[in-house]
Parts: structure tokens; sequence; C-alpha cells
């Protein structure tokens, strides 16, 4: 089997969809036999170095493109690429219209699209209509995801398979954390704080907070994250007279993410329109509960021992569930084992029998 790889991006960012497909990329190299051959190709890098790829890689990989932002080149590559190819696992719904393109060039070649949650919740394109009508497989990270898709487009039920996302495994052996001083809760959120992102929920968090410290008057909000919404919540802390309360850390590295992640009492993002919720794992792994919205695909991954589900945008709802996660003796052990349901090495087996033999 000679696999190609399409994604939007790889490292540029560290946002989900990129940390995911940095995942299949591992998983397809494990899996590929001594015969196989795996290349990739995407959008947005500028470059990837061989470093970068060191705990995402194999023998099975071969060569790779990075575009540069460059559509021209991204399109020429995937297709120059696309030769002597058996599959072309395409990473999202923008670039899969360039894989038919692919399959159109090449008879035989098969896709498969990984669909990870809000970008395939619309109504679809002439050419990305064309272009579902035409793959194989559509991987789904969720249930709610592959309900939504089925709403848009009339497809073979067969044809759309649920693969939720999984734990990198450089966090999966992640020991849980000591929580903040039982008196000075921290309750922890991250998520990129951009006006296209305010869905995630964080606005709704900081006015919950003032119902929060009636109760718990030492609790502190600690957000992760950056971008150009950023000025709007920190006027809302401001009119709230929260700034003792609520903490904006910017950006900081996986090494302090994970510290931040051991040290919090909770882990919250009441999102509307989370496919999946990844991060949602990497707070389980650390034994954290989790706050989350009854919306989109975070129902499937936060249970009755790993979190609590509030209504979307109900503050009141929020500020109850946050004082529920800060008052309740939880079990780190048992919000691991929920978390390791979603395991790499699962992962990377569920993926291999999806693939089209």
């Amino acid at each position: 089997m000679n696999t190609l790889l399409v994604a939007p991006e790889l490292f540029t960012t560290d946002s989900g969809i990129p940390r995911m497909l940095r995942l299949y990329l591992k998983a397809l190299c494990e899996i590929a036999g001594p015969q196989d051959q795996l290349r990739f190709v995407t959008l947005n890098d500028k470059s990837i170095e061989p470093s970068q790829l060191q705990s995402y890689s194999g023998p099975a990989l071969s060569t790779w493109s990075a575009s540069n932002r460059s559509k021209l080149k991204f399109i020429w590559q995937t297709l120059w690429m696309s030769r002597g190819a058996n599959l072309v696992i395409c990473g999202h719904v923008a670039q899969l219209p360039v894989a038919w393109l692919a399959n159109c060039l090449r008879p035989g070649l098969r896709t498969i699209l990984v669909a990870h949650g809000i970008e395939v919740w619309r109504p679809f394109t002439f050419w990305e209509r064309r272009a579902l009508t035409n793959t194989h497989r559509i991987l789904c990270v969720s249930a709610f995801t592959r309900r939504k898709i089925l709403e848009q487009i009339p497809l073979p039920e067969s044809k759309l398979v649920v693969l939720p996302n999984a734990l990198d495994p450089l966090l999966e052996n992640q020991s849980a954390g000591l929580a903040a001083n039982p008196e000075s809760p921290v309750i922890l959120s991250v998520s990129r704080l951009s006006s296209a992102d305010r869905y995630k929920g964080i606005d709704h968090l900081i006015a919950a907070m003032p119902q929060i410290l009636r109760t718990a008057p030492r609790t502190k909000l600690r957000i992760i994250g950056r971008g150009d919404d950023l000025p709007r919540l920190s006027n809302l802390v401001d009119d709230n007279r929260l700034g003792d309360f609520v903490e904006f850390t910017g950006f900081v590295s996986d090494k302090q993410l994970r510290q931040e992640f051991s040290q919090c009492t909770c882990f919250a993002m009441p999102s509307q329109n989370e496919g999946f919720g990844l991060v949602y794992l990497e707070a389980m792994t650390a034994g954290k509960p989790c706050l989350a919205a009854t919306a989109g695909g975070a129902p499937e991954v936060i249970s009755p021992q790993s979190g609590i589900l509030v209504p979307y945008g109900d503050v009141q709802a929020i500020a109850t569930a946050c004082l529920k996660l800060i008052e309740r003796k939880w079990n780190p052990a048992a919000i691991q084992a929920c978390a390791q349901k979603f395991s790499f090495a699962n992962f990377r087996e569920r993926l291999a029998a999806a693939i089209p033999a």
C-alpha cells in the first residue's frame, strides 16, 4: 500500500487539527508493511525538518512537501506525489477537491476524508459535494459529526465511520497531578481567543465567576490562549471587577501546559462546536474533571466519572457545575481510565480496520 497524506498543516500551529493529523501520520507509519510507502504534503507549513518528525514518523515515510501557503504548489505537489499511490488520506474537507482531482487523473486511487467537526457541519460547495460523493470513506471524529454530514448530503451510511481522536502517546503516561490548594481552587481553560472562536464559551465562564466567588471566594480562573478577542474578554473581566480572580496567561509551551493541567483543580471549556474536544482528554490524562457543554461531540468524551455537562450558554448552570467540580472529591485514577479509552494504540487499531482493503 502506497499512501499519500494531504493536510492543511502539521506544525505551523498547535491547534487540534494539526495535532491530530500528526497522530494520523504516526499511526500510518506504524501500520505500514515492509513494502509500503508513505508520503505527505501540507499547505500551510513553511518547511518541515526531520527533527520535527522524529516522534511522528517511521521507515515507511519516504518523502514530504510543505507548500508555504502556496495553493498552486500544494495542488501541483499533491498531483505529483499521488503518482503510484493507492490511497489518499485527506486531512480536511477544504483540500478534498484536490484529492478528488488526483483521483480523476489516476483511476483506481482511493480517497479517505478525515472529518473533524465544525468544518463539515454546513452546506457543502458544488466541488466539495462532487468530491464527497467520490470519497471511499469518511472518518468522523464523533457520531455527532457523522450525523451532521448526513444531514447535508445523501451518502451511503456505511461510507461514514466513527473514529474518535486520540491522545498523543507523549501525554498518555502523564501522572495525575496534585490539585490546587482546596482553599484556593483553580479553574483552568485552554482555547484560541479569537473572535471566530467565541463559541468556545470563555465569556460565559467569565460571566459565571461572580456567582462562583460568592460560594468559593478564593477561586481563580486561568485562561491559556491568545487571539484577537482578548481585548473584549479583558473588558468583560474589568466590567465585572474580576481582575484579582481571572488570569490570562497567553501562549504557554507544551511543558508548561502539562504543568497547568497538573496543578489545576478542574478544567472547563463550555464550547458549542467541538467536533470532539482533544483538550478534555489532556485534562483527563492529568486526572482532572472537566466541564463541557451538551453540544457537539463533547458528550461522547465526558462521562459522569470524568466531568459534568451543562447547556451551552447557561451561565447559571456553568457556575453551579464549576462549584460541583471544585467541591466534589473526584477519583483521578477513574478519570484517567476514561481517557485511556481514547489511547493512541486503540486509535491505531481502529484506523487500520477502517482503511479499505
